[in-house]
């Protein structure tokens, strides 16, 4: 056991880094205070697509949808989830430990994962997968404020900012959801579908676990 937490310490710094802010980023925003409109769009698409949890927990949901409507309608859902907490963690200095907030991020991976597997139908009892969806788009938009929050972001054009950063995020998120979808259609015509979906979900519910654990070590460990 203290050789794995041993390991994890050496693992989890690195991690953190690949879902934090870079240091360039950084160092381009706390040295350009006021108004910087291009690149928090930037930062916010960048992060999105760059977020593995976010990308994890969006192809779930997608999964097995093939109306372009009920897309747009979980998509729309998540979106303004994660937009209000980001505004209002950001804006309202609503501090969350962001270890812990990751690690509830990695289970709404896990959640989704075993949504698809029909796991809630064997139990008796599914919750409201668009009550589901926007309330771990709260979540979410909670793991992306503790990631702006990182930086000493001054008050000059603060909420302009922190908007164009969410309008990043919404690009970016629409951005991989293009690719997902046209790799999910060309999928989803293949001969042996739903044998590989259960592969995916199991494989998707187990990288859910993995990034929990990885938070919940980082919570106990640094």
């Amino acid at each position: 056991m203290s050789r794995l937490l041993l390991a994890l310490s050496c693992l989890l710094p690195a991690l953190a880094l690949a879902h934090g802010v870079a240091d360039g980023d950084r160092l381009f925003i706390e040295g350009n205070p006021g108004l910087q409109l291009v690149p928090f769009v930037y930062l916010g698409a960048k992060h999105m697509v760059t977020g593995y949890d976010h990308l994890l927990f969006l192809l779930g949901v997608i999964f097995f949808l093939r109306n372009l409507r009920d897309v747009g309608l979980y998509v729309s859902l998540f979106a303004l989830g994660h937009s209000v907490t980001l505004l209002a963690g950001v804006l309202g200095n609503l501090q969350v430990n962001a270890w812990l907030v990751d690690a509830v991020i990695g289970l709404s991976v896990v959640y989704k994962g075993f949504d698809n597997l029909g796991g809630f139908n064997r139990l008796g009892w599914r919750p409201e997968p668009r009550w589901a969806v926007l309330v771990f788009g709260l979540i979410h938009g909670l793991g992306l404020a503790t990631k702006l929050q990182e930086f000493h972001l001054a008050d000059d054009g603060l909420v302009a900012n922190i908007l164009a950063f969410n309008v990043g995020v919404e690009f970016g998120q629409l951005l991989a959801l293009s690719g997902m979808l046209i790799l999910m259609a060309l999928w989803q015509r293949a001969r042996g579908f739903t044998r590989h979906a259960i592969v995916a979900n199991v494989a998707l519910m187990a990288a859910g676990f993995l990034l929990t654990g990885y938070q919940l070590a980082g919570y106990l460990i640094l």
